[in-house]
């Protein structure tokens, strides 16, 4: 503390002490006179200023000692201030002084790393200055150009490697398909054996049997009225030709063409033939083919064994009841998909179910082809999605025509069992200039390949026997050569089941004895 505050401390203490010493006067003043009286105030007065006088002379005495005491702490605490600033302005110091040399030693070391990279770069050059007198000094020694030895190295260790590559493909190739041949034809003979189905063809006609021909006048009406109501109200084209007591109907919705086939025979059966009753058997016979189409993909789930799915999906299911696929029925193709996949997932232990379900679903999209763009495996994929279908089955049914590479175990058994379900004898019917047409786009992509003299294409495109030029394609190219065939024709044809690709490579050598 300095003076001016101790001088403050000491007025104040005055201060109070006077107050306390006019206070104590007073108090003696009244107490002598109530007591002594007027006589005796003099004396009482000189008594309290004495005792005053000593009161302010302690308070004083109190007053310094204690400014002297607070002037000393403080002291202290300024001499303990000082030292610690002391203290922090030598470690300043210190910190300093470690920087100033941690920055000369980083100078002297990347003087150090610049004479080494330059001492480096020297040794760099005259290196490469040998190397290049090495090169020119092996050059004209052997007298051949780097570039051409180089090119001569290249080519050989590459004809080599190429060739190893070739064997050693060859060999797996040979191994994966001697064990893949064996496990598959146990599979499937298994899974074909176990099943047992009907050969249905259909077509895009309908047949109506009449009682007499006289009923095909009452069904063109006067001035063919009734005809023009029929093929109004039902859609369908109505032949009515030579064929004795019969009429066609004819139409490519499957739909369609089964509600007027039931109309015409409900028609036929009343005998009453006109406009409005035409509509009224029309009417019956619609909600009679809806009926049919809901118990018909009810039917096909009992069929293969599965009781949860959205009735939007049943009544697709159903649909397809009525639709064709080159003559094969599309409902009972699904199903028979549906069991011929669950067998393959057994024999392979995997879960059926999800297998089973994607299999019947695989071919939904046809039930809405006619009302859809697109391809029906996609369309297909995306209505399973909107029914909220697994992601697994979406994407079997997405992937069994390779629009989506397949990527799971399930989308490979769906296609399996599509294949196998399609390519059975009898099982599908194809016109005969569109199985000529198959044959020779196969035989032609095949001659595209360099090497190639004759093709063959033999049991109904099922095998490809491809006769090569002896001098152009040895042997190691001959298996080459049926693996990029194969490649081939994956890439641009699409086939129900395999097709086996023989290279044939014979040598002849003749001479003739004179």
């Amino acid at each position: 503390m300095d003076a001016g505050t101790a001088a403050i401390a000491i007025g104040v203490a005055a201060l109070v002490t006077g107050a306390a010493v006019g206070l104590a006067v007073a108090l003696v003043l009244g107490r002598s006179r109530r007591n002594a009286g007027v006589a005796d105030a003099e004396e009482a007065v000189a008594a309290a200023r004495l005792e005053a006088q000593r009161i302010l002379t302690r308070a004083e005495e109190e007053a310094r000692a204690k400014a002297e005491a607070f002037r000393e702490r403080e002291e202290a605490a300024l001499e303990h201030r000082r030292l610690e600033l002391e203290t922090i302005e030598a470690r300043l110091i210190q910190r300093e002084e470690t920087l100033e040399q941690r920055a000369a030693n980083l100078a002297q070391r990347e003087q150090m790393l610049l004479e080494r990279e330059q001492s480096t770069s020297e040794l760099r050059q005259e290196a490469e200055r040998l190397r290049e007198q090495a090169r020119e000094e092996l050059e004209r020694v052997a007298a051949v150009d780097a570039r051409a030895a180089k090119e001569q190295l290249l080519a050989k260790v590459e004809h080599e490697a190429r060739r190893d590559a070739m064997l050693i493909v060859r060999d797996l190739e040979i191994k994966a398909r001697e064990e893949a041949d064996r496990r598959a034809r146990r599979i499937l003979a298994t899974a074909i054996q176990r099943l047992a189905s009907e050969v249905v063809t259909e077509s895009t006609v309908s047949v109506v049997e009449l009682p007499s021909d006289d009923m095909k006048g009452r069904i063109i009406g006067r001035e063919g009225r009734n005809i023009r109501a029929l093929e109004a109200v039902t859609g369908v084209n109505l032949i009515v030709d030579d064929t004795p007591e019969a009429v066609s109907v004819s139409s490519f919705d499957p739909v369609r063409r089964e509600v007027a086939r039931i109309t015409v025979e409900r028609l036929v059966a009343d005998g009453r033939i006109h406009p409005s009753s035409i509509e009224e058997a029309y009417e019956k016979a619609r909600a009679e083919v809806e009926q049919n189409v809901r118990d018909a993909g009810e039917w096909a789930l009992l069929e293969v064994g599965l009781s949860r799915m959205h009735p939007e999906l049943v009544v697709l299911l159903g649909r397809l009841k009525y639709r064709t696929s080159y003559g094969q029925n599309v409902l009972k193709h699904l199903v028979e998909s549906a069991h011929i996949a669950s067998m393959l997932a057994a024999e392979l232990g995997i879960d059926p179910m999800p297998v089973k379900r994607a299999a019947l679903l695989h071919d939904i999209g046809k039930a809405v082809t006619h009302e859809v763009e697109g391809s029906h495996a996609l369309i297909g994929a995306e209505i399973a999605r909107r029914f909220e279908e697994d992601a697994a089955v979406v994407h079997g049914i997405e992937a069994h025509h390779n629009e989506v590479e397949p990527r799971t175990v399930l989308a490979v058994l769906v296609q399996a069992a599509d294949a196998v379900s399609a390519a059975r004898p009898g099982a599908r019917r194809e016109a005969l200039e569109s199985y000529v047409r198959r044959l020779e786009r196969l035989e032609n992509l095949v001659r595209e390949f360099d090497g190639v003299d004759r093709v063959f294409a033999m049991q109904a495109g099922r095998e490809v026997r491809v006769v090569v030029d002896p001098g152009e394609v040895d042997d190691l190219r001959a298996t080459d050569l049926a693996r990029r065939i194969s490649r081939k024709l994956e890439e641009d044809l699409q086939y129900p089941g395999q097709i086996q690709v023989t290279v044939i490579r014979e040598f002849r050598a003749t001479d003739y004895a004179r």
